[in-house]
């Protein structure tokens, strides 16, 4: 918007100017603006987006990814070794970095594209006038001065001033934090902002703003530079800076001591820098980037569109699932059965004036409405629409007014329990009658019939009124004539019983939360097999405190009429209850729950606020699908967890023996040398990085995708408190072997050992990677035991070779490949026996 534009925009009032002069300032009319108008201002004011996380350019994607702490660490590593003359190790320890950030990168913008793809198949779109014909576009292609049809479940997709309204409510909670809906008209508060979403009721508005001149445009500047981070991301950096803190601790000591036994200080620094690369888990950021980009690509290829990466490991952790009702369970096929009088004999009456409401309502469009209005085609023509109270959630009803032969009638339908609040009478054989207390019992026992035989139940009702006005309001729905019931029928579906079954063999307890009647969610959930612990209703969770509701949710399997902000409380209670809980839902009630939920999922044909408060979007409604998004969750877990066991074991083990070193070497041993020269460190970690590579592509043992894994720093520690120091026993066992067996002097004892410790780190992933028995109950995948293979082999290879001089090692007698063999077999049956001790008393994570 250029300057004076944009100062006609800011100081002009809206709120109070005619729709006349409105037309005027954005010359504009009722017909909407011309294509080449809107396609001229699109160019002037760009698209209408605000702010998200920005779409960084590919160069500043790479560069980023060298910004990780452990990325950078070896980043100063290598300076300061290149500072202290040793470019070769320098070279390595900034190659190892690159390798790190490059690999990560590569399948991050694989994973990227992959999704943008997907994602283009679920853009929001509104609707708006142009050239005086209604049409749905794309939200980025609104322009100001756009004329905007609004309907319930859309959300505002610019500023809007409101022009003409009927019971409009919105939601403002992402602008204001209002949690109640908020009614808007153009006579008093006229502005809807984008951001906000439309509960209830149909509007009409003059689009001021686009974009980052809206006001939601503002507040997304700040929200983009956020990054809230998950349980997942809390615990990797936990790990992250663990590892951190402890090696520069140690690092300090082992330079120390070094300097102390040896007396040259520029040989212990380099050595105990050498061992903080060792030290360092600098494989993780692409070890995570790929597990989780990975998932990404595989969950694309089921049809699910990852909006949020991190959400593929949450989806892992889910250990509830909360879903509702209709299209889940159900087919989503909802077919009109009955339609009857208050008695439950078939009435055409009943039928006619159900239709006459359905084909007159603006608002929300639902299945319902179709459903009845593909039941049988009637003539309703002839009866003139005058006004119209649309649907909301809080009175779950909807009326239209229509004039009949010169009367206005209020046709009413909706939830059979708030209808009879309104009627006062009811007709039975064209005859009508009051209701009173005896009445009204037997009226809600014949919709109850109709309700436990697995029926979704709306009440019609009508009230004849004289023609002496033409607006109408919620207020005239009463005194209401009970005509009759309309029952609909949404089979269950077909794979819902063994999907339900799915999800309990994987540890994941469905729940379901709908806002339909406790009978007909029964009626399904009994024909699905879901076992009904308990059931609670909207009026009863109501009266519950969140102390006691916390308490309930544990025992509860089905939560009915409830409304949008009665979800997201039984979300919330399940988190207090320290549950990893996934929502799925595809309405506007359901927008508060997925925002709610650890993992927000929603579907194609959602409206827009639902897909835009989820983490995941199915391309197909279908729970089988989840299932196969958990696994690969677990999955992405499984391998990232592996990595960290190994790396904080085997790095633990390294302080261990390295701190060690300067007081074992000398004092015991005799030997006042380094076990390794600091470019053999290098060299050493360098190689096992590679091996690293094939982590992402391993196999996760098939019992371990059953139960739920929540991040365990805890576990970690005593994981890294038992195995460190054991592999440290046959550090200093193979150190007392080459002193006191083979003799060695500072050359062939530093080769031994770097073959040793090549060969134990990895063969001993093959042990850790598993709690079953390796290669015997559980194989690694192919390109892990090739990278293990390979390494290997070049480990023992390099010192027979012209590089071998160059890194200072020398050629091992051949006796010593018997003692390696032995070392290697005793501590993999060690390692094998500690493991079994240590799943035995603390589980495998």
């Amino acid at each position: 918007m250029n300057g004076k534009q944009k100062s006609q925009t800011l100081n002009f009032d809206f709120k109070i100017c005619t729709k006349e002069v409105l037309f005027e300032k954005f010359k504009t009319s009722a017909s909407g603006l011309t294509e080449a108008e809107a396609a001229r201002r699109l160019e002037e004011y760009g698209p209408n987006e605000a702010a998200r996380k920005q779409k960084r350019t590919i160069v500043f994607q790479f560069i980023s990814k060298f910004f990780h702490p452990l990325i950078l660490l070896l980043i100063v590593i290598a300076a300061v070794t290149f500072w202290t003359g040793d470019a070769v190790s320098g070279s390595i320890i900034g190659l190892m970095a690159f390798m790190s950030v490059v690999l990560g990168f590569v399948q991050e913008y694989r994973a990227g594209k992959e999704a943008d793809r997907l994602s283009e198949m679920v853009r929001a779109t509104a609707t708006i006038y142009r050239n005086g014909r209604q049409k749905e576009i794309p939200i980025k292609q609104i322009v100001p001065g756009d004329i905007v049809d609004l309907f319930a479940g859309d959300m505002i997709p610019a500023d809007i001033r409101i022009i003409q309204a009927k019971d409009l409510f919105i939601n403002q909670a992402a602008l204001t934090g209002e949690s109640m809906p908020v009614e808007k008209t153009p006579a008093t508060d006229s502005m809807a902002f984008m951001g906000s979403s439309v509960v209830s009721g149909t509007a009409l508005g003059v689009v001021i703003k686009t974009g980052l001149s809206t006001e939601f445009g503002e507040v997304s500047k700040r929200l983009a530079a956020i990054n809230q981070p998950t349980s997942f991301d809390r615990g990797i950096n936990s790990f992250v800076w663990l590892m951190i803190r402890a090696m520069v601790v140690l690092v300090m000591v082992i330079c120390a001591i070094n300097f102390f036994t040896k007396h040259n200080f520029m040989d212990a620094l380099l050595f105990s820098l050498s061992v903080a690369i060792g030290l360092t888990p600098e494989m993780l950021p692409m070890l995570v980037a790929i597990n989780l980009s990975k998932g990404a690509i595989a969950m694309s290829k089921k049809e699910v569109i990852v909006k949020r990466l991190n959400a593929i490991q949450n989806f892992g952790a889910m250990d509830v699932l909360c879903t509702d009702k209709t299209g889940t369970l159900t087919l989503d096929r909802i077919v009109l059965e009955k339609y009857c009088d208050v008695v439950r004999q078939e009435d055409q009456g009943t039928l006619q004036l159900a239709y006459i409401n359905s084909y007159y309502q603006t608002g929300l469009k639902n299945i319902l409405d179709k459903a009845v209005l593909k039941y049988e085609k009637l003539v309703v023509k002839q009866y003139k629409k005058v006004d119209e109270m649309p649907f909301d959630f809080a009175r779950r009803i909807m009326s239209v007014v229509v004039d009949m032969e010169g009367k206005h009638k209020i046709i009413t339908k909706g939830a059979p329990e708030e209808i009879l609040k309104r009627c006062t009478r009811y007709e039975l054989d064209g005859e009508i009658e009051e209701m009173d207390p005896v009445v009204i019992t037997d009226l809600k026992e014949e919709y109850d019939h109709l309700s436990a035989d697995g029926f979704r139940v709306l009440a019609v009702a009508y009230k004849d009124m004289e023609a002496n006005k033409e607006v109408y309001s919620k207020d005239d729905e009463s005194n209401l004539v009970l005509k009759g019931y309309i029952a609909f029928l949404d089979p269950p579906k077909p794979t819902a019983k063994k999907t339900i079954e799915v999800l309990r063999k994987l540890g994941i307890e469905l729940k379901v939360l709908t806002g339909d009647n406790d009978l007909v969610t029964k009626k399904i959930c009994s024909e699905v097999g879901l076992d009904i612990k308990g059931l609670l209703t909207g009026v009863q969770l109501e009266k519950m405190t969140d102390d006691q509701l916390k308490e309930a949710v544990q025992s509860t399997t089905v939560f009915a009429r409830l409304s949008p902000l009665q979800k997201e409380r039984v979300i919330r209670a399940l988190h207090r209850n320290n549950h990893t809980v996934g929502y799925l839902g595809d309405g506007i009630n359901d927008a508060p729950a997925l925002k709610a939920a650890d993992v927000g999922i929603s579907v194609n044909n959602a409206v827009d606020i639902a897909k835009e408060s989820a983490d995941l979007i199915l391309l197909q409604k279908n729970l089988l699908v989840l299932r196969d998004g958990v696994l690969e969750g677990r999955r992405v877990f499984g391998n990232i967890f592996k990595y960290i066991k190994m790396g904080a074991s085997s790095n633990f083990g390294n302080m261990f023996s390295m701190t060690g070193s300067g007081f074992f070497l000398p004092y015991v041993l005799k030997c006042n040398f380094y076990p390794m020269h600091p470019i053999q460190i290098i060299l050493n970690n360098f190689l096992y990085d590679i091996s690293q590579v094939a982590i992402p592509t391993d196999d996760v043992d098939e019992d371990y995708l059953l139960k739920s894994r929540a991040w365990n720093i805890d576990y970690i520690k005593k994981f890294m408190f038992v195995f460190g120091p054991l592999s440290s026993v046959f550090d200093y066992l193979t150190w007392m072997v080459m002193v006191w067996v083979f003799h060695a002097d500072q050359y062939l004892f530093a080769t031994a050992w770097f073959i040793e410790s090549m060969c134990t780190q990895l063969l001993v992933i093959h042990i850790i990677r598993t709690g079953k028995i390796p290669f015997v109950e559980s194989w690694p995948s192919p390109f892990l035991i090739f990278t293990s293979i390979y390494i290997a082999s070049a480990a023992i290879v390099i010192p027979y070779t012209p590089l071998g001089a160059y890194f200072k090692f020398v050629m091992p007698p051949a006796s010593f490949f018997l003692f390696l063999l032995a070392i290697l077999a005793l501590y993999l049956w060690m390692v094998q026996v500690t493991k079994a001790w240590f799943i035995k008393k603390y589980g495998y994570e």
